[in-house]
């Protein structure tokens, strides 16, 4: 099917949030695992979301990562269209820094495509102000969030500051506390965002999340955080809801998912765990044929050394990963692509 449209990418969260189930949301970085992450959706048929960030993109488009964004946006919908499940299209951790030269053109150029008529070209876009005091963020992130909503798509926030490191992106090396929002933190969040009025946006609310893969006892999560803010917005507004993104879930018990999920989170980030699975394969390959890898007899194996060989079994053991975490999110077998 076409790239999930603002309704139907509207209708997916819906469902989610409905369904107590979460979209996995694949960062990619080339061709070959944005095929893995569609094909792990079509193969688990279940809805889900890929992502870039402006790392990957830059890695996508040789340095460049606005080209690179670009062209993901060009290849997404061809990729997709031969799935039968809905694809949403998002890019992932933009940086204070990185405002100008990347989120806002993107933002620009769905602008200049929803003006001609035609669908913009992402369906979201996350600024990632964990940097900065949390007022200098929400204030950026308003900003962003009424350009966004007039040219179709979502924005997705942080709130508090994920632990570790993703795309150059580092967490606290201070106390544990930096790493869980308060329920003050959110309602501020609602305050300048609004519960809807300003447009709708995705909350990467931090509950003691770490990006990586860590040592078990490392990370200490405290899914109930996300309750407590729910539990605090409804309190002022009673119909509203915040749609939680979680970031690091690598590594994650099935009972934290479960409760981060059962607390509103509609939107799961997988990032290590894929690009291990991929890489994995790939080693995985070279092992079994390094003798023709390597050329030891001067000729090698064409079959071997051939990218295609340890491509494919890269592609597939990532799709299996995927699969894996639509059943794990609980959104296997739910996709909305026969109702549309």
């Amino acid at each position: 099917m076409p790239l999930a449209t603002t309704e139907q990418y509207g209708r997916m969260l819906d469902a989610a949030a409905t369904g107590r189930y979460a979209l996995p949301s694949v960062n990619v970085t080339s061709s070959e695992t944005l095929n893995a992450a569609i094909r792990g959706f079509a193969e688990a048929g279940a809805d889900g979301i890929v992502q870039v960030t402006v790392g990957g993109a830059s890695f996508l488009g040789a340095g460049d990562a606005l080209t690179g964004a670009r062209a993901l946006a060009q290849l997404a919908p061809v990729v997709a269209d031969r799935a039968p499940v809905l694809v949403a299209l998002h890019t992932d951790h933009c940086p204070p820094d990185h405002v100008a030269d990347f989120l806002e053109p993107l933002i620009a150029d769905s602008e200049e495509r929803v003006a001609r008529g035609e669908p913009p070209l992402f369906g979201s876009h996350m600024f990632d102000g964990s940097t900065l005091p949390l007022e200098d963020n929400l204030r950026i992130a308003r900003g962003l969030l009424e350009r966004c909503t007039a040219a179709g798509m979502l924005l997705e926030v942080e709130c508090g500051v994920v632990g570790g490191e993703e795309d150059g992106i580092r967490g606290p090396t201070g106390p544990r506390e930096e790493l869980y929002t308060t329920p003050a933190d959110l309602l501020r969040v609602a305050d300048v965002l609004g519960t809807g009025e300003y447009g709708r946006y995705l909350v990467a609310a931090t509950f003691g999340n770490v990006h990586g893969v860590h040592a078990p006892g490392t990370v200490q999560l405290r899914p109930e955080i996300l309750k407590a803010g729910q539990e605090a917005l409804g309190q002022r507004s009673p119909s509203a809801r915040f749609a939680y993104v979680f970031h690091g879930s690598s590594g994650s018990t099935e009972a934290e998912l479960a409760e981060a999920i059962s607390s509103g989170v509609v939107k799961v980030n997988l990032d290590s765990d894929a690009q291990y699975a991929f890489t994995n394969a790939i080693a995985g390959h070279v092992f079994d044929n390094w003798r023709g890898v390597l050329k030891l007899d001067g000729v090698g194996d064409k079959q071997a050394f051939d990218p295609r060989s340890w491509g494919r079994a890269a592609e597939a053991a990532m799709a299996a990963r995927v699969h894996e975490a639509c059943e794990q999110f609980g959104c296997a077998g739910r996709s909305l692509a026969a109702q549309i």
